[in-house]
């Protein structure tokens, strides 16, 4: 008996796998984290062109820069971390705490400050370190963790340098030893096409740089945003959790470390009550720049967007003449409009062709 071969079936077509199919330009620029920031970024820069007439002068957009870099080093830092999904409410004291002890540690014994600037990286670093291991021993929250940590540094700035000092305040290091030496590299000004600009905002473009070198072309990065999505996930396909997120929280000791000796070599001298609340406005940056609360999404580039649209926000308020009083009403609407701003643009990226 013979079987009679049964006719072949044409196959179907695979379907394309969604990892690799192809994405238009369009779809791909509005799947940045940074695309919404930037339309707000440009709106707020026409907006303040228009209503403030010294807006748009050299001068005013140095100062601009420069109030958009001391917050935006913090920033990127901070980005990092929330893309690995972990916050730090330490982190304005924390520069506090790294400028008090370079300038204590270098006058109370008398030191070249370059003495106290590497003994504040080490103290700083320290503190970072001990943040994240408390965070991955204990289980607890990043938020509780460094709330703590925010109340026992704010307390120890006060307390030792009044204990120390008497005041307040630390005495001025201007005239000791290698003060000019670090002020040259933290604090001083560059000429530009005869613009005075803060060495600040040239570290501040390094640093966002080197982060979006990180995060989009290491593996380090890929672990970041790995952690950030699924800790558990991410554990169970060999990325180092324990290692990522100690060294998220040591990179904003770092920024921390080095926003403390900018403030230091700029004033010579530092208040110790300095810096409370400063860590809502590194987070809001983060998130104007559209980083997600939830970990997992993100850009440097976004957080450095979210800086400039503070500065911007903060100096136009004034060249506008307006009352900066209500300043923090407009830093407030800025979050709310970039949040929904990034929203909407990621639910057209996801459903465009």
């Amino acid at each position: 008996m013979k079987t009679i071969a049964q006719p072949a079936q044409p196959a179907e077509p695979a379907a394309l796998d969604e990892r690799v199919a192809r994405k238009s330009p369009l779809r791909r620029l509005l799947g940045r984290p940074e695309i919404g920031a930037l339309i707000g970024a440009l709106a707020l820069f026409v907006f303040f062109g228009v209503t403030a007439d010294t807006f748009l002068t050299a001068n005013a957009f140095s100062t601009i820069l420069y109030a958009s870099s001391t917050f935006g080093i913090m920033a990127v830092s901070v980005s990092l971390l929330m893309i690995g999904g972990e916050f730090d409410l330490s982190a304005g004291v924390m520069v506090t705490t790294s400028a008090l002890v370079a300038s204590m540690f270098s006058y109370q014994l008398s030191l070249n400050v370059w003495v106290g600037v590497a003994v504040s990286l080490a103290v700083s670093l320290a503190l970072g370190f001990v943040n994240g291991l408390l965070y991955v021993k204990t289980g607890l929250p990043s938020f509780i963790i460094t709330l703590g940590t925010f109340f026992m540094l704010a307390g120890a700035n006060l307390g030792v340098t009044k204990a120390i000092s008497d005041n307040v305040a630390t005495q001025s290091i201007a005239d000791m030893a290698g003060f000019q030496a670090a002020k040259d590299v933290f604090a001083s000004d560059l000429p530009i096409f005869g613009i005075q600009v803060k060495i600040t905002v040239l570290w501040w473009l390094v640093m966002v740089a080197a982060a979006t070198w990180l995060l989009l072309r290491t593996r380090a990065g890929n672990w970041i945003f790995a952690v950030g999505g699924s800790a558990e996930s991410a554990r169970a396909v060999g990325v180092p959790v324990v290692k990522t997120k100690i060294a998220l929280f040591m990179g904003v000791a770092f920024t921390a470390w080095f926003s403390g000796m900018h403030l230091l070599f700029a004033f010579d001298s530092v208040q110790s009550g300095e810096g409370v609340g400063n860590e809502f406005f590194y987070i809001i940056c983060a998130v104007i720049g559209g980083c997600l609360l939830t970990g997992g999404y993100g850009s440097a580039v976004g957080a450095a967007i979210g800086a400039f649209i503070f500065g911007m926000t903060n100096k136009g308020i004034i060249y506008a003449e307006w009352n900066p009083d209500w300043f923090k009403f407009f830093l407030g609407a800025m979050l709310l409009i970039a949040t929904v701003v990034n929203l909407v643009v990621r639910r057209r990226a996801e459903v465009s062709e």
